[in-house]
């Protein structure tokens, strides 16, 4: 399942533009249908222009999104609950960001593995922080700084317990647990590490560029 509506505020038509050759979204529609973990790929859009890049890269486009579930504050969930009630689907569910170019199928086989084991509830990439986040400051007033945790100021790094955040690309979960209230990173989920170099948030021009540079340096583009 892929959530893609039109309405991006912060870098219009976000997954329809150009990303080192191919609209956004193809790209991860790419790495699903190449991983072969999927009896069907589907995009809940709003919007037809992505639904029709959307079919055009391999995707199934079978409803249209309801425009309750397509505005600014529409949470993932109730999108994915929304696709599987659609498609009357069961078993495992991926919900696949579109703005996830740096997603790999070994990544997505990875995880459907995962998946599989006893008690896992949720199971998605997750990636070191680059810098102790124990060690993070806070900009006041006339950016003024400050300690956001002043008890590490003499601690060393190496002492510091390593962090790990979401890598927001995508999540595995049975179609069940997605129509529940059961909070992703709650009992059962489960990490997939992931080199930092294919995460990247991509929510501003900077973004993008830097994107872009780093899916060519790494030959990811071919």
């Amino acid at each position: 399942m892929i959530p893609a509506r039109g309405g991006s505020k912060r870098i219009p038509r976000k997954n329809l533009r150009d990303f080192c050759g191919r609209p956004m979204i193809a790209w991860p529609i790419a790495a699903a249908l190449e991983s072969g973990c999927f009896e069907r790929v589907v995009v809940s859009t709003d919007d037809p222009e992505i639904a029709a890049a959307a079919r055009a890269a391999g995707a199934e486009t079978p409803f249209e999104r309801p425009a309750a579930l397509a505005d600014a504050h529409a949470p993932t969930r109730p999108v994915i609950a929304h696709a599987i009630e659609a498609l009357e689907a069961e078993g495992p569910v991926c919900c696949l960001y579109a703005t996830a170019p740096f997603v790999l199928a070994e990544d997505l086989q990875r995880g459907r593995s995962r998946l599989q084991h006893n008690g896992v509830t949720y199971a998605f990439p997750v990636t070191r922080y680059a810098f102790p986040i124990q060690r993070a400051l806070r900009m006041g007033p006339g950016n003024a700084v400050e300690m956001v945790q002043p008890e590490h100021f003499g601690t060393r790094s190496q002492d510091l317990e390593e962090a790990w955040h979401d890598a927001g690309q995508f999540y595995w979960a049975d179609a069940g647990q997605w129509r529940t209230d059961a909070p992703i990173f709650g009992p059962g989920a489960v990490g997939l590490p992931v080199p930092r170099k294919r995460v990247q948030d991509i929510d501003t021009e900077e973004d993008w560029q830097l994107a872009e540079l780093l899916f060519r340096a790494q030959g990811l583009d071919r």
